[in-house]
């Protein structure tokens, strides 16, 4: 299975300890991004991955390219922009492990990419080559209103091909103009996803959904064959052909960082289940990976923290 990856990865600065950033608090320098976040975790799982996106060239875009080489992912689909820069953000977490972000992305070069037309065109020919194609709301919130309409027909022509699509909600409203055109193109996307991967917390900030259930059975009713929707510490929900089951998480006593637990959640997901694992065992998978993650600072852990396996 060949995997493309669409979206945005930024500069990453973060505290080194809880509370807030001075010039006494040492900050650690990284990188990271949604959709960034999942390609590496699935590369370091053995996945063929390619990440699609754009970076300027500058010498941060040169690190940032050379990184994701090392991690395994495939860079050939990424868009170099002359003059042109990555995001950046920053992440402070409190005393227990939740973070909160503030950006500087509005002129990024992926931003631009995504919003262009003749861009769009070009990677549409090119994810013909892959089997699956993974990207978040975030990668959604990037786009211009022309660029979604031309991406979201060829999505839909690829997937009369046999092409799967992979959607992960990823709801952050400052992305977005405002909550009523999230909800038109997420719903729109939602009409071309083979497998869904949303957290509870999203649907309600978004759709007020009451119950995890209603957010499977809105899902179901657009189309959406494999919806797992993640609750934190709660565990998940998987539906498929109309059957659901609730899999626990694990249990974390410490929790040191909460960046990238969805994302890692959905690498660990994806790998068992295009490796040909049932729901339930790529749900134990994202939890393992997950649970792992959230232990360490950062979205992307020390390769050496990864976990021996996932299997079940």
């Amino acid at each position: 299975m060949k995997v493309a990856v669409i979206g945005e990865c930024m500069l990453e600065i973060s505290n080194a300890a809880a509370g807030r950033l001075s010039r006494a608090m040492p900050c650690t320098f990284n990188f990271g991004g949604d959709t960034l976040n999942t390609a590496v975790y699935m590369a370091r799982l053995g996945c063929e991955v390619a990440y699609f996106s754009a970076l300027g060239d500058d010498p941060y875009s040169q690190w940032l390219l050379a990184e994701w080489r090392a991690e395994g992912v495939t860079t050939d689909q990424v868009v170099i922009l002359p003059g042109e820069m990555p995001g950046l953000y920053m992440i402070q977490t409190d005393d227990f492990g939740e973070r909160s972000f503030s950006y500087w992305r509005s002129q990024s070069a992926a931003k631009q990419w995504l919003s262009n037309e003749d861009h769009c065109q070009v990677m549409l020919k090119s994810l013909a080559h892959f089997d699956v194609i993974y990207m978040s709301g975030i990668t959604l919130s990037l786009m211009s209103e022309a660029s979604t309409t031309l991406f979201l027909a060829g999505l839909a022509e690829l997937r009369a091909r046999g092409v799967q699509v992979v959607f992960d909600i990823n709801y952050r409203p400052r992305g977005w103009f405002d909550a009523t055109q999230a909800k038109k193109r997420i719903n729109a996307m939602l009409t071309v996803t083979d497998i869904a991967l949303p957290t509870f917390d999203d649907e309600v900030l978004l759709f007020g959904d009451a119950t995890p259930q209603d957010t499977l059975s809105r899902y179901a009713s657009m189309g959406v064959a494999e919806c797992v929707v993640k609750l934190g510490s709660e565990g998940a929900i998987v539906q498929t052909s109309g059957e659901s089951v609730r899999v626990a998480s694990l249990k974390i006593s410490h929790v040191v960082d909460s960046t990238g637990a969805g994302d890692s959640f959905n690498a660990g997901y994806l790998a068992r289940r295009l490796s040909g694992a049932s729901c339930e065992e790529a749900c134990l998978g994202g939890h393992t990976l997950a649970g792992t993650v959230i232990q360490h600072r950062g979205a992307i852990i020390a390769g050496s923290d990864m976990p021996t396996t996932l299997e079940v």
